[in-house]
């Protein structure tokens, strides 16, 4: 069953236009992973997503027209982000960051902290003393916290170290192997997306170039369009 559905997906920022028309779907369970090089559009499609910009084109969200949606509404329909830049509440603990967003359901302050370890040790802890790795975890656990349908990570593993990035990869692993969320994950590692993604769309200049089973994606379309 589809869960997310984006047709001729189109947005601009005042008079710059920056999508020009995106496609692809995501089912129920499914690891997609949305690729290209920087300022091709792919963090401008996820904010029409999230309805932070407004945008024109389909976008459903099961089966719903996300366009007549704010983004509080949007949110609570199933969308959880994880945004670029991790964006915690400094000022805030662990505990508050993890909490100030949650909604009733399968991941509570228990599973979360269970599920990730290191934020449990650090509940009372304020997010700005915590590791760039450790705010990323916390990112992902606060949009856990909302019970998302679809989780979204725009560049999660972006700056960090080698061995934290490994972490973050087998937490999206773990995601996909023990809970079949629905995942949409931009980033550019195309070793790393090809160990958890089921399919992949490429965005290029605002528009998909190429869309399908991440198994089909070959070395010639990634050198074309991903590689540096």
């Amino acid at each position: 069953m589809t869960l997310l559905r984006v047709e001729n997906l189109t947005a601009r920022y005042g008079a710059s236009q920056a999508l020009f028309g995106v496609d692809f779907t995501l089912a129920e369970g499914e690891v997609l992973a949305l690729m290209g090089r920087n300022g091709m559009g792919k963090t401008t499609t996820v904010k029409a997503i999230c309805r932070m910009i407004p945008s024109q084109g389909r976008l459903e969200f099961s089966g719903q027209n996300l366009h007549v949606l704010p983004s509080f509404r949007a949110a609570r329909l199933g969308l959880g982000l994880v945004p670029e830049g991790r964006r915690c509440f400094a000022s805030l603990s662990v505990a508050e960051n993890l909490i100030a967003a949650a909604r009733p359901g399968h991941w509570t302050l228990e599973r979360v902290t269970r599920f990730l370890p290191r934020l449990g040790e650090r509940l009372g802890q304020r997010a700005a003393s915590l590791s760039g790795g450790e705010q990323q975890m916390l990112a992902i656990g606060r949009a856990l916290m909302t019970n998302p349908r679809l989780l979204i990570l725009d560049e999660a593993t972006e700056g960090l170290a080698p061995l934290i990035r490994a972490e973050i990869w087998g937490t999206i692993a773990a995601l996909k192997r023990d809970s079949g969320m629905s995942i949409l994950v931009i980033d550019k590692t195309l070793s790393e997306l090809a160990q958890v993604a089921d399919s992949a769309a490429i965005i290029a200049r605002g528009k998909t170039v190429w869309s399908g089973a991440m198994e089909d994606l070959s070395a010639d379309v990634t050198e074309q369009y991903v590689g540096v």
